[in-house]
């Protein structure tokens, strides 16, 4: 397709929308980007140089400019005027991973990954297992690089492995992947999505134009997943670690194992693996689907999943500092992921929650806590929602910080040897922080300094003033 002269509009310049817009503008489409807030010029630098018409606070008519095409970007609603003018007036509008999948050269095999938790995790282990099966393969998406700027590393009949958000679903138009993996569906985002069935549906649409020789990998355990085989024309497979599923992955008497139809594989013991946790097994099963599904050996794929580390900001060890372990778990951004970091360890836990509500029920969370969180440190705009919740299930070691710093020192007053501090906050991280990334950024560096301070001396060192 040739994108020269073509008129193009951008909505959200948020990380993917500036991807777009400057990877179109130096294919010598006319872009205009736009984005309602006012965006700091270091961060549009790139667009202006390739000669990007921007509109900052604020919308440009749309039938005034008359595009062929909008892109909009991941954290702009369906809803938003611009984009709700272009649909009634008949304009497509894409997401960057439709504008990404058609850029893409031929032959390229995608296994495109989703699910409410888990999904950045097992995208690094799929890219993991390709390249190390020697594979050409590029990881991006929603795990930190757009799509759209991989195309250039992307070669013919090669490997995309990808992480794809309901957010990003909501607008594609003909994104079909070799492999679709739905690990799980669980309450989030329905601030955005409405309801859980529309959340659903925003995650069906990840298979939605796939044909029956495609592969749909699903979590049999999960009864919203498993509920979406009836929605895809693709061969599914199911994972589980609760029964033994063909054709499929399952644990059996401890033993990763996988049964495509040609007999039973037993890749490995589940204590062999380096990722730890239920989670984190359900995480392998499905990465071992994907990387079967393409062609790669069982000895490869064994070898890889006993070394694979993890990713940051998802139970990331950070520090040891006099008995206390830190933990990053600031990609927890909902209730049930951190319910699984909880489950993750057993000992006495110090936890650091809080942010903002995507329009979870905190009610199960804190029954979770309940026996397990000694103590609870709430920062941010959901620090009363969890409170009550808290309170609700008989937790009374409650302290409300005044800021993010001051949560990770309360925390580190209340530890003594054999605890873990772990920052697991149950909500987006937008009312203090950009990301998730950053927020982690700032627990790392604040527990790193506070390393540095105590050397022998532990946490005595740490600034006095007691948490309530």
């Amino acid at each position: 397709m040739s994108w020269d002269g073509k008129k193009i509009l951008v909505v959200g310049l948020g990380k993917s929308g500036r991807a777009a817009a400057a990877v179109l503008a130096r294919l010598g489409a006319r872009v205009t980007a736009c984005d309602r807030q006012l965006i700091n010029e270091d961060e549009i630098r790139d667009l202006i140089q390739n000669g990007v018409e921007l509109v900052l606070g604020g919308y440009p008519e749309v039938a005034a400019l008359g595009p062929h095409l909008v892109i909009t970007s991941p954290g702009v609603p369906a809803w938003e005027p611009p984009l709700a003018e272009a649909r009634r007036q008949g304009i497509p509008v894409w997401s960057e991973l439709e504008l990404a999948y058609r850029m893409l050269p031929p032959g390229v095999r995608i296994a495109a990954i989703t699910g409410t938790n888990g999904k950045t995790t097992t995208t690094a282990l799929c890219g993991r297992i390709l390249q190390d099966a020697g594979l050409p393969v590029v990881v991006g998406g929603n795990i930190g690089t757009p799509l759209v700027e991989e195309i250039p590393a992307i070669v013919p009949k090669g490997y995309v492995v990808c992480e794809v958000s309901s957010f990003q679903l909501e607008a594609v138009t003909s994104f079909r992947p070799r492999v679709a993996v739905i690990l799980n569906i669980t309450p989030d985002h329905l601030d955005r999505h409405g309801d859980m069935d529309g959340y659903i549906a925003a995650k069906a649409r990840l298979m939605a134009f796939q044909e029956p020789d495609d592969f749909a990998v699903l979590n049999y355990d999960d009864d919203a997943t498993r509920s979406l085989a009836a929605r895809t024309k693709a061969r599914v497979l199911f994972f589980s670690r609760r029964r033994q599923v063909e054709p499929g992955a399952y644990l059996k008497e401890g033993v990763l194992c996988v049964n495509l139809g040609g007999g039973e594989v037993r890749l490995c013991h589940r204590t062999e693996l380096a990722l730890k946790g239920d989670h984190n097994l359900e995480n392998c099963l499905a990465a071992s689907l994907v990387a079967l599904s393409l062609g790669v050996e069982p000895g490869q794929l064994t070898a890889t999943l006993k070394t694979f580390p993890g990713v940051p900001h998802r139970l990331e060890r950070v520090a040891e500092i006099n008995g206390v372990l830190y933990i990053n778990d600031s990609k927890g951004t909902n209730p049930e992921a951190t319910m699984k970091a909880i489950d993750a360890y057993p000992n006495p836990l110090i936890l650091i929650a809080g942010g903002r509500n995507k329009g979870s029920d905190f009610t199960a969370m804190a029954e979770k806590m309940t026996g397990r969180v000694k103590f609870l440190v709430l920062v941010g705009e959901a620090a009363g929602e969890l409170e009550q919740a808290a309170r609700r299930a008989g937790i009374e070691n409650i302290y409300r910080a005044q800021s993010f710093e001051d949560a990770v020192l309360g925390a580190v007053r209340q530890a003594v040897p054999g605890d873990i501090v772990m920052l697991s906050p149950a909500c987006a991280s937008w009312d203090m922080f950009k990301n998730y990334e950053e927020r982690g950024e700032l627990f790392k560096t604040i527990v790193r300094e506070l390393a540095g301070k105590c050397g022998e001396g532990g946490n005595r060192h740490a600034p006095q003033g007691g948490a309530h």
